[in-house]
């Protein structure tokens, strides 16, 4: 059939139809995008700058409110100490000892305390890492010592001595006169250097409240120095801290806050930094309000050598006296520099997208859409996964190409897709192979080391444990045995004297002093009362000695039957200091509800080393639970309750309980892990319940279980058979 023919007339060429709108949309574009860049700029600079100060305003303020608190609340602390006579000032050494302690735990520069009798006594860390002690006397001529010191803060040698007068000092005038806590910013050209810091004070008085001197807790102002060097504002922004009267206290460069001339410190004044970034925006404060009015956040621009600078000033107090003001310096340029990069970079990126749309506008006019559309179909089918795609051929020879090879791909991906799952399966099974054996030996591998462990642990115990009881004990029997025949001597010496006594009244004159002298009529009656103190001493003696043996059970390589009741009674009397009331918790109670147990057969070192962990772990929780009120303990005291009890014919169980905490069941369900604990680190290991689990499951064929309400307690239920049926 033979197709009409249609008039031709005038229209574009198809490129530029897609060509021109394309281009001149995207130049519009380009245009917009750089007039907003431009106009948004400065407003993103004001708000960056805002953010920049704000953070760090929000850091140093955080930071000084922090480390600043810390002397004030340490001098309170030290100042009741001393008022209560927890700690006593007449006892310098034990005094300096105390503040090298509190050294070690806080990052100041000195602690002190300096008397009224014109003594004192101060633990330092001049050079910011060593601390030392000074000691000083009344006496005016080289009355002061700095001592080294060792790592319990025991003084080992001399390091120098020079001459210290407090009471001319302001060190130790100002609080006197104040008589209440303040702040005193204090310079000092010691023999190690220059010191300079801010001193917390104030005046320490005794139970009488009569005024014993002042403690004072100082920070180096270099501190506060490095402090601000970590700040990263920028590379060329500054913070300095100032007094109201313009004397600098530290800033973030690399001047000091004090200069030497001839060997004495003077403090700088802002105005005269070498840093014309501090200098000119201290010379605008006074000359524009003053330092002294300035009572809010205060925001300002300045021109600092030809470049602006955001300038923010912070007025910063506390409730002891500090009166100081943070200033921020930030130039424009830190942020307009990155800000115009990013302007430049977009208008480059869209001229190039204007090129590249260009360059595509040409090459997509030339299309053939219906092929093309296929193919794109068929595309997409493969790339969600459906390979079985073919493209049919086009009349156009690179059109045909194409489809060739997209055929030819498509087959090609089917095919490796396929090897590739069942490589996929096989590669899986062996994973899973491989994973099953390395859990099965990481098992036995724990399983070994326990017991390792548990070996080792056991033979050094039991060896050192049965080498002090063989120790103690011949001594003992040694001098256990001569006491009766030593007081039955003595009974008789002393019959003996009532004799002559009877019968010789009278006796001489140098008897009858002698007589006198010693007290006989007292010794008569003391003498066997010390015998019988000796006696209980010994025989309570032996009993530990006793005790110490059952645990450690040195001599039964072989299990054989025992009494589980000693063993466990043994185990108490080692643990029975863990009992007794202490400083920070009451007295543990001990109930033993013992049943009638016959002979059990057991590896008895090792079941005692069962009853130990579970005793301990009891103890531990008690003393963990020592936050409850007073009234609760009274109402219920901490309890350890033991039950032993018989199952029936082949079986004996033995019940620890604690009316402690308690645990989670979480917790519960993990108590006999290899090294789980939920102790502290350095307190427990992870290992004793898991070794106490192994040696009554498996060394005797037992159950070890474990019940826990959280608010209630926690028990551990130990069950073993009677007679072991296999020689383990």
């Amino acid at each position: 059939m033979k197709m009409p023919q249609l008039r031709s007339s005038k229209a574009l060429p198809l490129q530029i139809v897609l060509v021109v709108p394309f281009v001149l949309q995207i130049f519009g574009t380009v245009s917009l995008v750089g007039y907003l860049s431009l106009k948004n700029g400065q407003r993103a600079v004001n708000n960056l700058a805002e953010q920049v100060i704000d953070r760090t305003s929000n850091v140093v303020d955080e930071h000084l409110q922090s480390y600043l608190s810390i002397p004030q609340t340490l001098n309170q602390i030290n100042a009741d100490a001393i008022k209560r006579g927890i700690l006593d000032v007449r006892e310098q050494e034990a005094v300096g000892e105390y503040f090298w302690d509190q050294m070690q735990a806080y990052d100041l520069s000195y602690i002190g305390i300096g008397l009224t009798t014109g003594e004192g006594i101060g633990t330092a860390r001049y050079d910011g890492r060593t601390i030392t002690i000074d000691d000083w006397v009344a006496r005016q001529s080289n009355n002061t010592i700095n001592y080294a010191t060792d790592r319990r803060g025991r003084r080992t040698r001399v390091n120098y001595r020079w001459t210290w007068n407090s009471f001319s000092e302001a060190w130790y005038t100002e609080p006197i006169a104040a008589g209440k806590p303040i702040w005193k910013i204090y310079a000092a050209n010691l023999p190690n250097g220059p010191y300079i810091a801010a001193s917390a004070s104030r005046p320490i008085y005794d139970s009488q409240n009569r005024l014993l001197g002042m403690i004072a807790s100082d920070i180096h102002l270099l501190k506060l120095n490095d402090f601000l060097n970590r700040l990263e504002v920028s590379q060329s922004g500054q913070v300095f801290l100032m007094e109201r009267d313009g004397t600098l206290i530290a800033s973030s460069g690399t001047e000091r806050p004090f200069t030497l001339v001839n060997r004495k410190i003077h403090r700088l004044r802002a105005i005269d930094s070498s840093n014309p970034i501090i200098q000119t925006v201290v010379q605008h404060l006074q000359t524009s309000s003053g330092l002294q009015s300035i009572t809010q956040h205060t925001d300002f621009r300045l021109e600092i050598q030809g470049q602006q600078h955001f300038v923010s000033v912070v007025p910063w107090r506390d409730e002891y006296g500090l009166d100081w003001l943070l200033v921020i310096s930030v130039p424009e340029n830190t942020f307009m520099a990155q800000i115009d990069a990013n302007t430049h970079i977009t208008i480059a990126l869209c001229l190039g997208a204007l090129v590249l749309a260009l360059i595509m506008s040409v090459l997509t006019s030339r299309w053939i859409v219906q092929p093309i559309l296929h193919l794109s179909h068929a595309s997409e089918s493969v790339a969600a996964g459906n390979l079985e795609q073919t493209v049919e051929k086009s009349r156009i020879r690179e059109l045909d190409t194409l489809s060739n090879s997209f055929n030819h791909m498509a087959n090609q991906l089917y095919q490796s897709f396929a090897a590739l799952e069942q490589s996929k399966a096989e590669l899986e099974d062996r994973v899973e192979d491989r994973t099953a054996e390395l859990k099965n030996t990481l098992i036995k591998l724990q399983h070994t080391q326990i017991q390792m462990i548990q070996s080792e642990k056991m033979s050094g115990l039991g060896q050192l444990v049965a080498g002090v009881a063989h120790e103690i004990n011949n001594p003992v029997n040694f001098i256990h045995g001569n006491l009766d025949p030593v007081q039955e001597y003595t009974e008789d010496l002393l019959k003996l004297v009532q004799l002559y006594q009877q019968y010789y009244p009278n006796s001489a004159t140098e008897i009858q002093r002698t007589v006198e002298e010693i007290d006989l009529k007292f010794l008569q009656q003391d003498l066997p009362k010390i015998l019988n103190s000796m006696k209980l001493g010994t025989g309570r003696i032996r009993q530990i000695v006793l005790s110490l043996r059952n645990f450690s059970r040195m001599d039964e390589s072989e299990f054989k039957a025992v009494d589980i009741h000693e063993g466990i009674d043994s185990t108490l009397l080692i643990l029975q200091h863990r009992f007794k009331a202490k400083s920070e918790y009451s007295k543990i109670e001990l109930i033993k509800n013992y049943g009638s147990l016959p002979l059990v057969e057991c590896y008895a070192g090792q079941l005692n080393q069962v009853f130990m962990n579970v005793l301990v772990n009891a103890l531990d929780a008690l003393e963990e639970s020592i936050q409850r009120t007073h009234e609760e303990v009274k109402s219920q005291p901490s309890q350890i309750t033991i039950r032993t009890s018989v199952l029936s014919e082949e079986w004996v169980e033995v019940a620890i309980a604690d009316n402690g905490s308690g645990m989670p069941e979480a917790v519960r369900q993990r108590i006999f892990d290899p090294f789980f604990t939920t102790k502290p680190f350095g307190k427990g290991t992870g290992m004793g319940m898991s070794i106490s689990y192994q040696i009554v499951t498996e060394k005797h064929g037992g159950k070890l279980e474990c019940y826990s309400i959280p608010g209630q307690g926690t028990e551990f239920v130990i069950q073993i058979p009677l007679q072991q049926k296999v020689l383990i």
